[in-house]
C-alpha cells in the first residue's frame, strides 16, 4: 500500500510506499526494512482497512487538523484527517504505523 500525509507542519509531506515483502521507501528513498512486528502490523493494517478502501472511505477534516492521509492499495482508497470524526480503529492504528516508521525506519523527522 502506499500512504500521502500532508498537512500544516514542516515535515508533514510524506510519501510512504510499504511491499509485501517488508521494504519500505519513505519519499522515494532507498529500500529500508520494517522489522518483523511492524511487517505483521502492516499486513494486519491492510487486512481491516479493505472494506473501507473498497468502499472509498472519505472523513471531512474538523476544525484544528494538522495531518491529512491517503491510502491507497489494490482494493481502493481511503482520505482522512487526524481529527476525523467516525474513524475506525484502523486509522488510528495506522496514524501510529506511519510515525513509527517515519522516525524509526526512516529517520525522518516525525512532523
Amino acid at each position: 500500500f502506499i500512504v500521502t500525509r500532508s498537512g500544516s507542519t514542516p515535515h508533514a509531506q510524506l510519501t510512504m510506499l510499504v511491499n509485501e515483502e517488508g521494504g519500505v521507501h519513505c519519499n522515494g528513498g532507498p529500500v529500508l526494512k520494517l522489522s518483523d512486528p511492524q511487517l505483521v502490523q502492516a499486513r494486519a493494517i491492510q487486512e481491516e482497512i479493505h472494506d473501507a478502501a473498497s468502499h472509498r472511505l472519505s472523513l471531512p477534516a474538523r476544525t484544528g487538523s494538522v495531518f491529512s492521509y491517503t491510502l491507497r492499495d489494490e482494493s481502493g482508497t481511503v482520505r482522512f484527517s487526524d481529527n476525523s470524526a467516525a474513524q475506525p480503529a484502523v486509522l488510528h492504528h495506522l496514524q501510529l504505523f506511519v510515525l513509527q516508521v517515519v522516525q524509526d525506519v526512516c529517520h525522518l523527522p516525525a512532523s
